[in-house]
């Protein structure tokens, strides 16, 4: 992984499903906001069942639907990925419980990891 400009945010689900989906919206909004060069954003997978491939068909068309580019190659996220994110953003609770568990075993961890539904002013989670 490269070093980040000043802010990295990691999208992490089980497996590559919704997760090429939230870094692609994430993308677009910091891109809309010009705020690209202070952000390096990726998504990742906990498991190993779709790395090397990219969002499915039916994730393509729904962000080519709603004009939103993605480009992702599915990875699997590990613990020297904590040294590189600012910021991860989980999609559901069990990934949160598991990245806090794994990021505890990192000396100076201080990898912000939250929920991605967290920053939803409706309150209301959709994948």
């Amino acid at each position: 992984m490269s070093q980040c400009p000043s802010r990295c945010c990691s999208c992490v689900w089980v497996t590559s499903v919704c997760q090429p989906i939230a870094e692609a919206v994430f993308r677009k909004l910091v891109t809309d906001q010009k705020l690209s060069d202070h952000w390096r954003i990726d998504s990742a997978e906990i498991c190993t069942y779709e790395i090397g491939n990219p969002p499915d068909y039916q994730e393509q068309s729904c962000m080519k639907k709603h004009g939103i580019p993605m480009s992702h190659t599915a990875w699997q996220f590990t613990k020297e990925d904590f040294a590189t994110f600012s910021y991860i953003l989980c999609m559901d609770e069990i990934n949160l419980r598991d990245l806090n568990r794994n990021s505890n075993q990192i000396k100076n961890c201080k990898t912000k990891i939250e929920l991605l539904g967290s920053y939803n002013p409706q309150n209301q989670l959709h994948c």
